[in-house]
């Protein structure tokens, strides 16, 4: 959680990650992951692995194993967010969506999650539309601007605040 300043009260808002959810594999194509986190109400991360993790450190070895250190790192950012913690993602067709976390990390052993390499999940609420790109803040259009595939914080210091009231806005909550 980062403490966001509102009207000179100090409001605790969750935080803010950017999840392109774009697999590594280059013969997967681009936006099947992020179709089918919308449809199954997750997000996540890549990592296909052979054998299927226990837990999370014994998903973080088998990544680190597999994939290196650098991976493992990523892995762990993903899994250590805060539930409550906010998730942009792109579409395929550029549209932003806006989620929060709503649950701890599983391994998805589906084919249909192998398929799109989307291994590493966690349960995700998705606003039912994207968010119109005049209501996305500032620091979440940079973020994706910068392109990439990794999962990151959103570290711009309005970011969070901001996406609370697109949350707020669309949810009433």
């Amino acid at each position: 959680m980062t403490a966001a300043s509102r009207a000179g009260e100090d409001v605790e808002v969750p935080a803010v990650y950017r999840a392109p959810m774009r697999s590594r594999d280059d013969r997967v194509r681009g936006g099947l992951a992020v179709e089918r986190a919308l449809q199954t109400g997750v997000c996540g991360v890549g990592g296909r692995l052979d054998r299927i993790p226990d837990s999370p450190a014994d998903a973080l070895a088998a990544v680190d194993a597999v994939f290196g250190e650098r991976m493992a790192r990523r892995l762990e950012r993903f899994v250590s967010a805060s539930e409550g913690s906010f998730v942009w993602t792109r579409d395929a067709d550029g549209f932003l969506w806006l989620g929060r976390i709503t649950g701890p990390w599983r391994y998805d052993a589906s084919a249909e999650a192998r398929d799109v390499d989307l291994v590493h999940v966690r349960a995700c609420d998705w606003l039912d539309l994207p968010v119109e790109a005049s209501a996305v803040p500032p620091g979440v259009h940079e973020t994706f601007a910068r392109g990439g595939r990794n999962w990151q914080s959103i570290t711009r210091a309005d970011a969070a605040r901001l996406t609370a009231t697109v949350w707020k806005s669309r949810t009433g909550g």
